[in-house]
This record gives C-alpha cells, structure tokens and sequence, in this order.
C-alpha cells in the first residue's frame, strides 16, 4: 500500500487550490509577519532589551493582520537565546509588552540559532493538536545588553577576571572552540577557499542593498528612538548593517579564528547585532471563523543533528528529511532561505545538497543583515511568508550550537 502522511497529500493532487475549501482544520497558517529593524552591535537598538524589541515585533504582526485582536491570542512562544540580565520569562515580557492580555501563555524557547524558527513548529504542533487556534510565534535578542559574568565563589588571591557573556556564549562547549573555529573545521574539510566566502559574502550585501526598500516595506516596524542631549526623538527603520560595508577591505582583513590560516573574517561572517521578529499563527478553523487571508500554510517542519563541531552541515540533514516527510523534491522548492551564520554555512550545504545559488538567500542574508540569534529562525520564515509568490514553495532552514539544526517548509498563499 501507498504511504502517503498528511503533509504529502495536497503534493499528490497536483495544481494547488488556494480556495477556503482548500483550507484544513487542522492545518497552520501564518497569517501576518513583522520584525524590526535589525541594528548593529552598540547602536541603534542599543537602548532596548531584547524583550522590549520582542513587544514591538508582536505589536507590529497583529495590526498587520488587519483582523486580529489582541484578545483573540491564546499563546505566545518567543526564541531568546542570551537571557542572562534580561529578567525573568522574556516571552512573557514581550507579550505584555505589546498590550496582549494577562491571561495569555507564554514561553521562552532556547534552541540556540534555531529558536525562532523551533518556536513556529511548537505552536504549529499545538495548532494542529486543536489546543489552541490563534497564537504568536517568534524571536528577540539583544547582543548589545549581554552582560559579562563574574563566577560565583569565594574570591581567589590576586583577583578574578570578568568573562565577556558574548564570547562565552559563542563557545562550543564540547569543543572548547568558538563557533566560527567549529566553521573553520568544516570549511578546511571542504576546501571551502577564502576567496569563495569572500565572493558569497559580497554577493549577500549587494542582494541586501539591492532589495532594501521592498524588505523594507514588506517586513519592517519602524522603532521609535528616544531623544538623547545629542539626537532628537526619531524612527529607526532601516536595516544598519549592509550599508556599512566596505568592499575594498574584504581582501585585507585577518582571519579571526585561525590568525595562521583561517578564511573566516568579520567580513565573510555574520554580525553581532540586536532584533525582534514576530508572526501570527492560526488554525484552519480560524482562518474560516473570522475570514483571514493567509499568507502561506506551514507544510511541514523537521530538526536533525550532527557532531557538535560539525554544526555548520547539520541542514544537510534536516533539509532532506523534510522533503521525505512532506512528499517534495528539492525541485519543487521555489525558494530557499538557509541562515548565513559564516559564508562557509551556506556553501558548504550547498555543496553537499547540490542546491541551485541562484534561488537561495536571493535577498541578502546574516552576513549582510546581522544575525540576532533568537530572532534569525522567524525571520528567515517571515522573509519566505512575505515574498514568495501564491502557490510558490519555500524551505528556511537554520543550524544551531550543539550541532543541531531546524527546518519549515511554507507554500505562499495570498500576497
């Protein structure tokens, strides 16, 4: 007998049929998607927690629904990677920071990069339990406000150095290596050069730049900036970090990692930055009840892992076991959105899924944007929810610390 799940069913049909007779139950559709801005290390965002930035985002995705209220949310899941100093339940920060009502659900999720997109698959799983039928799933961080950490403990002769909670929390704790020490390994396995991360990285910007104004008319909430003695109130609401670039010192930077023979630099590397992205889940009966115009239905998710050290590969493995699960071919994916924690992260899947450049990261990407990492999973799956065209396919995909890695599939619904 055929085994067919419930994913692979609407693939077996051919032609998709974006009517409301096409709209399950059971199934989960993003309705509605808004992040911040996302600012670079110490600037623009510098003043605001990552809960604070959390409640702008939240705040954003529900007026862009046009229909749905603030009462009508049943649950909030919110990615926050570096929650030391942020304060207790920052989820529920972000949730009552937007107005939501006292009564609504929250919860914190940490899975490393991945925790923006794992927040989208928890609350599609309760959506399609029939726990709930109308919730916020999402990610904020705030790399500007980790504090540094004194360890606790009788303090030794001679004193007891501060331990930067940045670069601790960037260290494999396997390993004992930095994460892009762990991206040297796999792109020394690989013979991933210097000049091909420094050509993808160049070509992240240029797309960045390039489709500025439509990502940001199509994603971003601008922030209000408080007036300081040196800058008046204002709005900020522009990405910072791609129109900082100066191609000319690509060549010339010195490898951070391996000062011997690395090719990882700050330049062919994602950034340390500060953002907040957000969306609005609902369930078919939803969708039916009150007369929403999705715009994309979650087909299907799926995580895998590898070798701690090997982090940088671990999509290659979630990507496929998607596709399996859903019924898809690579070929039927319009669109790829896979995170740009290093340059040599989406080479070296690309190399090994034999994946087409010419249809991933078309928009720029972490190394050009910035890469706040409990917000990175939502935004690269808002990113496909907002520019792919109806019946068109897409696949974000992101790795993880720990060696793990997350992956969504999405058909775009309405515009």
């Amino acid at each position: 007998m055929l085994k067919v799940n419930r994913f692979s069913i609407i693939h077996l049909i051919g032609k998709r049929n974006l009517s409301s007779t096409n709209i399950k139950d059971d199934q989960t559709y993003i309705i509605s998607a808004a992040r911040t801005p996302i600012g670079c290390f110490r600037s623009k965002l510098a003043q605001f927690t990552g809960p604070q930035l959390g409640a702008i985002a939240i705040q954003g995705a529900i007026e862009r629904s046009t229909i749905i209220t603030k009462d009508l949310i049943e649950e909030v899941i919110m990615g926050n990677v570096r929650q030391a100093g942020v304060g207790q339940a920052p989820a529920r920060q972000a949730a009552l920071g937007a107005g939501l009502p006292v009564t609504v659900a929250t919860t914190s999720l940490n899975k490393a990069c991945a925790s923006g997109m794992k927040s989208y698959q928890i609350l599609a799983q309760a959506i399609q339990c029939g726990q709930i039928d109308i919730g916020i799933a999402g990610g904020q961080e705030s790399f500007s406000n980790v504090p540094f950490f004194l360890p606790r403990g009788d303090l030794p002769y001679g004193g007891i150095k501060l331990i930067d909670g940045l670069q601790f929390g960037f260290t494999d704790v396997y390993y004992k290596k930095l994460m892009g020490a762990c991206a040297e390994h796999t792109a020394k396995n690989m013979n991933i050069s210097r000049a091909e991360q420094d050509d993808y990285a160049k070509r992240s910007y240029e797309l960045s730049a390039q489709w500025a104004s439509k990502v940001t008319e199509l994603e971003i909430v601008p922030v209000d900036i408080p007036a300081t003695k040196k800058i008046p109130n204002h709005k900020f609401g522009e990405d910072e970090e791609y129109r900082r670039v100066d191609f000319s010192k690509f060549s010339k930077l010195k490898p951070v990692f391996e000062p011997k023979n690395g090719t990882i630099t700050a330049a062919n590397a994602s950034k340390i930055n500060d953002g907040a992205s957000a969306a609005v889940l609902a369930s078919g009966r939803a969708v039916r009840k009150y007369g929403l115009k999705p715009l994309a239905k979650i087909v299907g998710f799926a995580d895998a892992a590898v070798d701690p050290i090997d982090f940088s590969i671990a999509p290659t493995y979630a990507i496929p076991k998607l596709l399996e699960m859903t019924g898809y071919k690579q070929n039927d994916i319009h669109l790829w959105e896979i995170n740009e924690a290093f340059s040599a992260v989406v080479l070296a899947n690309l190399r090994l899924l034999k994946i087409d450049i010419s249809k991933v990261n078309i928009r720029g990407g972490a190394v050009s944007l910035g890469h706040p990492v409990g917000m990175s999973g939502s935004r690269i799956v808002n990113h496909l929810a907002l520019h792919l065209e109806p019946g068109q396919m897409g696949v974000a995909a992101i790795c993880n610390a720990g060696g793990g890695a997350s992956a969504l599939m999405l058909e775009k619904m309405y515009n």
